[in-house]
């Protein structure tokens, strides 16, 4: 079963969520990685996991031919609506519909863990990118300096129990190790980027929302129920209200800047 199968549909349960409330807290790791990249007017840009297109908007702002690509058919209606012109398309990450060497730049923002196999998902971001383009991965940065490990843990909680010697989330946190898994894949690793993106919501119900919309909440909702989950985010999110009443998670993103 791949990637498409196993993951599209658990994010693809709350989109519109996804679109407003979540996905606009990695507006850094996004506009880093771009000035990282050197993105420029023209460039051909394929992010791959792109959800529901909020990088992609901020690449086209910079003048860029955007294409998103992900698993979740759900997601890519919202990106749609938000480009309709933009080339998107859905499946299985270790399989990208696109020839060889079809982009000048290909990014894959905290996406590339969750495919089945994630080096053969990067030999396929290698494939689709010209010789020499840059290639920009993130992940999760050091679990010590992300209040995002408040959630996770809570939502990890209400899991069924993973396979055995089923990496973590922020397994590939340890310095080195996503630069590694780049290399295997034959791609260049030129250096990494430590980025600041917090999660901030402007009270603790959209909180909730906004993290009721990942991809592994909705597999704790379907294996503990709705009201365990909702009272695990509530005990987790607590500790981050601030004293006007929203909520601040401080979070550190790794981003390894490749060439293909």
């Amino acid at each position: 079963m791949g990637t498409a199968a196993v993951q599209g549909e658990l994010w693809g349960s709350a989109p519109e969520d996804w679109a407003d409330l979540q996905e606009p807290t990695g507006a850094p790791i996004y506009e880093a990685a771009f000035d990282a990249m050197e993105l420029a007017d023209g460039c051909r840009l394929l992010d791959v996991g792109c959800a529901t297109g909020c990088a992609l908007e901020l690449a086209r702002k910079r003048g860029a031919i955007v294409s998103g690509f992900d698993a979740s058919a759900a997601m890519l209606r919202v990106a749609r609506t938000r480009l309709p012109d933009a080339d998107f398309r859905q499946g299985d990450l270790e399989r990208l519909p696109y020839g060889d060497g079809s982009f000048d730049a290909v990014t894959a923002f905290n996406s590339v863990q969750y495919a089945g196999d994630p080096v053969q998902g990067l030999r396929e971001i290698k494939r689709v990118a010209v010789a020499g383009a840059p290639v920009a991965v993130a992940t999760w940065g050091d679990p010590e300096r992300c209040d995002g490990t408040a959630i996770i843990a809570a939502v990890g909680a209400l899991l069924p129990p993973p396979p055995p010697g089923a990496a973590g989330p922020f397994a590939l946190a340890i310095p080195g190790a996503l630069e590694a898994l780049v290399e295997q894949a034959g791609l260049s690793a030129q250096g990494a980027l430590e980025v600041s993106a917090p999660f901030v919501y402007p009270d603790l119900e959209t909180a909730q929302r906004a993290n009721l919309s990942a991809g592994p909440t909705r597999l704790a909702i379907d294996h503990a129920g709705l009201d365990a989950v909702r009272e695990a985010f509530t005990t987790a999110l607590r500790p981050f209200v601030q004293p006007d009443g929203s909520v601040r998670l401080d979070n550190v993103f790794r981003v390894v800047i490749a060439h293909a």
